[in-house]
């Protein structure tokens, strides 16, 4: 279940709800009982790259192979103090 989160308009009291997506929003607040407005929060979005994250792969295999991986995918830039020649 979702975690919304809700702000009371009158006091500015802040909470955290465990409801379902189907269930209506909350109207009035937990502290003062006036109206709330439900925010707008984007989540927290986790991304795994590399080896290592899936069950099908090997733990503690090629090392070699890891390592060739991170030197492609690595970037480089030119330093700024270096003259020009």
């Amino acid at each position: 279940m979702p975690t919304y989160e809700y702000e009371c308009k009158k006091c500015n009291h802040h909470f955290e709800v465990f409801q379902s997506m189907s269930d209506d929003p909350l109207k009035n607040c937990a502290k003062c009982g006036k109206e709330v407005r439900r925010l707008i929060c984007g989540g927290a979005g986790v991304i795994f790259k590399g080896s290592g994250f899936y069950v099908t792969d090997k733990s503690g295999g090629n090392t070699a192979a890891a390592s060739t991986e991170t030197k492609e995918n690595t970037v480089t830039t030119p330093d700024p103090a270096a003259k020009i020649a």
